[in-house]
């Protein structure tokens, strides 16, 4: 099947009905439409955290239509302690995806060794498919970005990672660096 037939997130998750979980594991990610953010943050200090900003917005529309339908979003991050430079940027943004609609939980890798996890962050829907991002070593997009798999084995494996990374997760507002 060729990248162009297989569903990508926003397909899958306007099919949602109940759930869309969202699972990281990197400690650092350099994709291209969060370069200049981040390198602004870099530089100031200071994060875009307005969720009507044009670097924002989009994603804060998305969340709540999706929500709306009531669909729960959870978002779950491991992270090396200390963090990297990046990981603190994506906390420093963690109000907005809040805001939006998502519920965020951040665990300490060190608390996740005995979790069995897939080898790719990935997206599950409804517990019937995963989403799998692609990245490479730099932490940019690779070719191809995502992989759809709806096989049962593998969307346990999904699921009882991320429910595993959320009952020890600490939620966004008590995690602090």
């Amino acid at each position: 099947m060729s990248q162009s037939a297989v569903p990508g997130f926003e397909e899958l998750l306007a099919a949602a009905r109940h759930s869309a979980c969202h699972l990281e594991m990197r400690d650092v990610y350099g994709v291209g439409d969060e370069a200049d953010d981040f390198q602004r943050w870099e530089r100031t200090g200071e994060r875009d955290t307005d969720p009507q900003s044009e670097y924002w917005a989009p994603w804060v529309d998305l969340i709540g239509r999706t929500t709306a339908r009531g669909v729960v979003m959870r978002r779950a991050r491991i992270v090396s302690e200390p963090v990297t430079t990046y990981i603190r940027y994506e906390h420093a943004g963690a109000s907005v995806n809040v805001h939006a609609g998502e519920d965020v939980r951040w665990l300490p890798r060190r608390q996740a060794s005995d979790i069995a996890l897939p080898g790719n962050d990935f997206w599950l829907f409804d517990r019937t498919a995963v989403l799998f991002n692609h990245f490479a070593g730099d932490g940019n997009w690779s070719e191809p970005k995502w992989e759809v798999r709806t096989d049962p084995a593998v969307v346990q494996l999904a699921a009882s990672a991320f429910e595993s990374v959320w009952e020890r997760g600490i939620p966004h507002e008590k995690y602090t660096l």
